[in-house]
């Protein structure tokens, strides 16, 4: 028997959470979707939700607390998904991932969790998603000139040119970056070494690819290696810190264009397409499947456009 005045809890007793403003993000993914099969949402849209929410623990890090997050946060987070993840992301996806969000921090809400929700104030965007912007080729002088300089200090560090020459020649994604050893370099031949990458879900098969390297590349290698020793994999610090090097590295140069793995990673992509690299072979160097290739290089071609008409400014 209910006793009167007393509310019905939103979950069952097997389902019911222990969420707390201090939980992390991780944490609520599976308390969210106990509340959606509550609410009698299909498994298509709780599996398309979860998939949202581990995009956001990717972003935001496993230890990401719920109390933490903020209006600001989120659009940092769906400027990633638009510009920085590396993937095409449909006007479609990104409105579903909006209403993920919002959902989730209303969940949150309604279960008092959390004394307001965040993503109420994110909005939802109709038209094309804007391109990506990408450097011209007096930038990169810039950034080369500054990371050499650095290369050459009283106190050298080649990190930030080992790192900008990285990805302004492969276009890699972070992730591979992140992933990269010394075993992925093939210098067998040092006037044509090989870049390999590798991913270790089957699923991710056809993003296995070799790519080119400029054999000078290998020289600032090795001084990379000789002053930082990393033991496993060739940047043994966080993907963040990478990034704050690439901003520093812009910022020091002069560049007011956004630098970034994935400002870098469209640079690459146009400068192949300029340099007349034949689409196909520049899919590959992606790793990217026919489907997703489709946006892709129509968004490269009309960069390339875009590009010279700001060299030409």
């Amino acid at each position: 028997m209910t006793l009167p005045g007393r509310q019905l809890p939103l979950f069952s007793s097997d389902t019911e959470h222990a969420l707390t403003r201090h939980s992390t993000l991780a944490e609520a993914i599976e308390p969210f979707r106990a509340y959606l099969r509550h609410e009698g949402r299909s498994q298509h849209t709780i599996d398309a939700f979860s998939s949202d929410l581990r995009l956001a623990v990717e972003f935001f890090g496993s230890d990401a607390v719920l109390n933490d997050f903020t209006t600001r946060k989120l659009e940092r987070f769906m400027e990633w998904i638009e510009f920085g993840r590396g993937v095409p992301c449909s006007r479609k996806s990104y409105a579903r991932r909006v209403t993920t969000l919002k959902v989730f921090f209303g969940f949150l809400l309604k279960e008092k969790v959390l004394p307001d929700n965040p993503a109420a104030a994110l909005l939802q965007r109709s038209g094309a998603a804007p391109l990506q912007p990408v450097l011209t080729e007096s930038e990169i002088a810039r950034l080369l000139a500054q990371t050499h300089a650095l290369r050459v200090a009283e106190k050298p560090d080649a990190r930030p040119d080992l790192l900008l020459r990285l990805l302004l020649d492969t276009g890699i994604k972070k992730g591979e970056c992140m992933a990269l050893t010394p075993e992925h370099i093939d210098r067998r031949d040092p006037r044509e070494p090989v870049l390999f990458i590798r991913h270790k879900r089957r699923s991710n098969i056809y993003k296995e690819r070799k790519i080119a390297l400029d054999p000078e590349w290998l020289d600032v290698l090795d001084e990379y290696l000789e002053q930082y020793r990393p033991p496993d994999t060739i940047f043994d610090c966080t993907a963040r810190n990478l990034e704050y090097i690439l901003h520093d590295v812009a910022q020091a140069a002069g560049v007011a264009t956004r630098v970034s793995f994935e400002t870098l990673r469209w640079t690459c992509g146009v400068r192949d397409y300029e340099r007349g690299v034949d689409l196909d072979a520049l899919r590959e160097k992606f790793g990217l499947s026919r489907i997703s290739w489709r946006e892709t290089s129509d968004k490269i071609q009309r960069l390339a456009v875009l590009r010279r008409e700001r060299e030409g400014a």
